[in-house]
């Protein structure tokens, strides 16, 4: 991008005094020292996402941020980029290969339109000559930064600019925006501003809807003087106090009003911004209904967009637009978009028409609320739907989502359900969950709305020890003895016509793709077809054909699939694993020859109990032996994906074989006995 350059003596003295006294490195020095800055000074302006220099770039200036934020990052061999720190105001860079004279090991970028004091390489010698105090200050800073150059430690401290926004009234989006902010603070439990953006023709209504009672002022056009900047007004610790609502909330509220006929006011928002990155993680911009050149503007300053549509196709068309417009004139990344539907009405349209009408993919649809519901609903009403859907979103933006993976093991699955029981009793948050084989049924089971209690009345089906074998329909076995025709009919019984679009929160089911060799992510089209792709077992049932590929047990890729949660980033994963390891299989095979040894208190009919019992856990049928051999290879492949879990639950399951369907209740008590195990680390995990 092209920078402009203005020197910064054509501001008045006494004010470029006031600016340069605000900046941390200048704020020590005296009237004469301040004079020689400003005169080798020069004013640049970056605009959103262009380069200050690059990586291996010879040293050319030195830079300090006026207003805007920038990153620091290195580059790697397969170009993929690692944020090593994020600046904000006062904040000064490229000072290591200024004063060493070698390349530059870093690139930095402007995160927003930027506006950055620069002083040229030769002006900046003349500066350290003529003001030795500023040559100790950096000299001591360059030290500093020398002994930590290896260590590449990313701030912690990174401030999110998120804009909420509609293109048609009547949205809801304020009290989205509310809500979203309510449920970030207490999901984060970082510092939050919400600022209420509007025309100056407008009234704001955030006081009001939080019950605000003491007078407040809005920034606005009579909050500075003609022609000056809100950057000179606002360069004062803690000017902004006297705008800031305090809330009972725990959130903090700005109110701003612009001019829409006067550009300035974009400049002047950004400013006030700039202030706030240095004490809030996150500032979240209420947006009014308008196409304006300011609303245009501020989103193309946003980190994250979320905008609010109807599901009609009106509104879903005009979204399309905006979307189009943010792409095409600003550059805007898709991935940073994204689209709520707001359903407070009744959408004749199914979920993929809207999006096909969108072209977009939707990520996630609040449901209606009515008018005389309170405004807070996250306060007032924690366990409604709409409040569970954006605290979802509010964990997915503060990035503290919690992935739930539930693994393979034909009965030992039954497990999962315990599991189930305990995490909706204490009330544990779950934001995305992966399944393979019996995971992925007894998952989608759960997001389509069952109820662990629920789905263990299901397996009563499993009552008689024939059930089982009632699923089985043979067939000659050229690529597997079952044909899976009655599992189909057993699937669909329960989850009918249900598609991805259908459960109540992220699902991926995992299946095997044949003709790749490699894991395959299920997560459009009808439910059952996924299972029966997940559940053919290779050998034993016919692989299944998904679309144009064919797909068999995700077990044999992923049999405890946490990589998919990692993939997509979660930083909370709980992953349960029901698949005995080879130690217990060994443990299990001599506890049995020891309840085997007959003692003189025995009876014969006991003994003959014993010896059967052993004989039917390892007698050598082809079913013992195909699924024996996926057990024996998928443990590794457990431990490997274990590591990826910080909570990892693995039932104890001896006594009981993976063929014993008719226990299920058995199952899920040692399911949930392991889950209240270690359920004070699990909530240890979600609150830290």
């Amino acid at each position: 991008m092209q920078k402009r350059h203005a020197g910064i003596d054509i501001m008045e003295a006494q004010s470029t005094q006031r600016f340069l006294r605000d900046i941390p490195l200048f704020a020590a020095l005296d009237e004469d020292a301040l004079v020689l800055v400003a005169q080798k000074s020069r004013m640049a302006e970056y605009a959103k996402g262009s380069v200050m220099y690059r990586e291996g770039a010879a040293p050319d200036a030195f830079y300090c941020i006026i207003a805007g934020r920038v990153v620091i990052y290195t580059t790697d061999t397969l170009g993929r980029e690692q944020a090593l720190e994020y600046l904000h105001r006062g904040k000064y860079f490229g000072i290591i290969s200024l004063l060493t004279g070698e390349p530059h090991s870093v690139t930095a970028r402007a995160l927003n339109d930027c506006t950055v004091l620069t002083v040229a390489k030769d002006d900046f010698n003349e500066l350290l000559k003529g003001i030795p105090s500023l040559a100790i200050d950096l000299s001591k800073t360059l030290s500093r930064r020398l002994k930590n150059k290896d260590i590449h430690q990313k701030i912690v401290f990174e401030s999110t600019i998120l804009s909420v926004f509609s293109s048609y009234a009547q949205a809801g989006k304020s009290i989205y925006a509310l809500n979203l902010a309510l449920s970030l603070k207490k999901e984060t439990s970082k510092p939050l501003i919400l600022l209420e953006v509007c025309p100056e023709d407008k009234l704001h209504s955030l006081p009001q809807r939080l019950r605000v009672e003491a007078a407040f002022q809005t920034i606005g056009p009579c909050s500075w003087p003609e022609a000056e900047s809100c950057l000179i007004n606002f360069s004062q610790p803690d000017a902004l106090g006297k705008f800031t609502i305090k809330t009972a909330c725990g959130i903090d509220v700005i109110c701003f009003s612009y001019a829409p006929d006067d550009e300035s006011f974009v400049k002047k928002l950004l400013d006030v911004m700039t202030f706030l990155i240095n004490d809030y993680a996150y500032i979240i911009l209420d947006l009014p209904a308008s196409m304006d050149a300011f609303v245009l503007s501020v989103l193309n300053q946003s980190d994250l967009i979320q905008v609010l549509t109807s599901p009609e196709p009106v509104d879903l068309k005009r979204t399309r637009r905006l979307i189009e417009r943010l792409k095409s004139d600003f550059h805007f990344p898709e991935s940073k978009i994204s689209v709520i539907i707001n359903e407070y009405k009744l959408s004749k349209l199914t979920s993929g028409e809207q999006k096909e009408i969108l072209g977009h993919a939707i990520f996630a649809t609040v449901p209606r609320i009515e008018f005389e519901d309170s405004d807070k609903i996250m306060l007032d009403q924690p366990e409604s739907e709409y409040a569970k859907v954006v605290r979802r979103i509010a964990r997915h933006t503060g990035e503290c989502l919690v992935g739930l993976a539930l693994g393979v093991g034909a009965g030992y699955g039954f497990c999962h359900i315990g599991v189930l029981k305990v995490l909706e009793e204490e009330k544990i948050p779950i934001d995305v969950i992966t399944g393979s084989s019996i995971g992925a049924i007894i998952a989608s089971l759960w997001v389509t709305g069952r109820s662990a209690s629920e789905i263990l009345e299901i397996t009563r089906e499993f009552k008689k020890q024939s059930f089982v074998w009632k699923l089985a329909d043979f067939t000659f076995p050229s690529i597997g003895f079952i044909k899976g025709n009655r599992l189909y009919d057993f699937l669909k019984k329960y989850l009918g016509t249900k598609t991805f679009h259908d459960v109540s929160l992220p699902l991926k089911i995992i299946a095997s793709d044949i003709k790749r060799k490699e894991p395959r992510v299920l997560d459009k089209g009808l439910l059952a077809d996924a299972l029966m792709a997940s559940c053919a077992m290779p050998g034993i049932f016919r692989p299944f054909k998904f679309r144009d590929d064919i797909l068999f047990d995700g077990g044999v890729t992923n049999p405890l699939p946490t990589e998919e949660l990692y993939r997509m980033g979660m930083k909370k994963i709980i992953a349960v694993n029901v698949t005995p390891s080879r130690q217990d299989i060994i443990r299990q095979y001599e506890e049995l020859k020891t309840h085997l040894s007959p003692g003189p208190a025995h009876k014969k009919r006991k003994w003959f109990s014993l010896r059967r019992y052993f004989q039917q856990r390892l007698k050598n049928n082809i079913l013992e032996i195909i699924f024996s051999s996926i057990e024996l290879m998928q443990s590794e492949l457990v431990e490997k994906e274990a590591e990826l879990a910080d909570v990892l639950l693995h039932p104890d399951t001896s006594g009981l074989h993976w063929m014993e369907f008719h226990r299920a209740e058995e199952f899920a008590s040692r399911g949930e006995q392991e889950a209240r195990r270690q359920i004070e680390k699990i909530k240890q995990l979600v609150n830290e």
